[in-house]
């Protein structure tokens, strides 16, 4: 008589993430794990990652996403704990507001690296597990910088309307592997880091991006959008879903009540 074996089991609500440090990327590791998921938490900041981890159960994994030593180091790792069905890119970032005639070469080569080569980098090593899953979502963050150009963004710009476009052609070329591939698009949102980080660290300038603005949108909300797309059942593909806060209609129009 053959012996009972049970089938293997195919690994649900398993996603990596990126970007997971700060900002939008902590806030949905700690969305995902709230909502039952199990999460590789992905950043370079190490000791960060080891609090994010201890606050919410998310296995930690420090690694620079435009390295590919490091990032095939990830894949090994999330391999032997069991694989994922999902891939959520958030790392990404801005460096910069100069005018094309002052563009600095090293913001527009850091935009590129970390927003777009970043990107192709994580989905190029999880394809093949994504694929063999059979119900895979790759989730990319970009940014309403890829929709619509303004002045002083012309790097951020490039790099994300870079991220949006290979994150369509990504969704033709696996939809016959049944990978869902989506794009939250967010407008104004105010983190701790990203306007600081973009504005060489001056604070005044900083919070000179928000100055006015009643009610911007923070991480938490950034990461609800994200939990949602990603944990509806799977035959629904949110292709891309902009975010803003209600203050800003458009890029250009942004209200402000001083």
């Amino acid at each position: 008589m053959a012996e009972n074996i049970p089938a293997p089991t195919v690994p649900s609500k398993h996603a990596v993430v990126t970007g997971a440090s700060s900002g939008i990327g902590a806030a949905t590791v700690r969305k995902l794990r709230a909502d039952g998921w199990h999460v590789v938490a992905v950043a370079r900041r190490a000791d960060r990652l080891e609090q994010l981890a201890k606050e919410t159960g998310a296995l930690a994994f420090a690694a620079d996403v435009t390295s590919d030593d490091d990032v095939a180091d990830l894949a090994a790792f999330v391999a032997e704990r069991g694989g994922l069905d999902t891939l959520v890119n958030i790392a990404g970032g801005a460096r910069g507001a100069d005018p094309m005639a002052t563009a600095v070469n090293d913001d527009w080569e850091w935009m590129f690296q970390v927003n777009v080569l970043g990107t192709m980098k994580m989905v190029r090593a999880f394809l093949p597990a994504l694929r063999a899953h059979g119900h895979g979502t790759i989730l990319n963050l970009t940014s309403s910088a890829a929709l619509a150009p303004y002045e002083g963004g012309g790097g951020y710009n490039a790099a994300k309307f870079g991220q949006h476009a290979l994150t369509g052609a990504l969704r033709l070329e696996e939809a016959e592997h049944n990978i869902r591939v989506i794009e939250v698009v967010p407008g104004l949102v105010r983190t701790d880091e990203f306007a600081l980080n973009r504005l060489g660290g001056d604070p005044d300038a900083a919070a000179k991006v928000y100055d006015g603005v009643a009610e911007p949108l923070v991480a938490e909300d950034v990461a609800d959008v994200v939990g949602y797309a990603v944990s509806l059942p799977h035959h629904i593909n949110l292709d891309q879903i902009v975010v803003r806060p209600v203050a800003q209609a458009a890029n250009h129009k942004l209200i402000r009540k001083l």
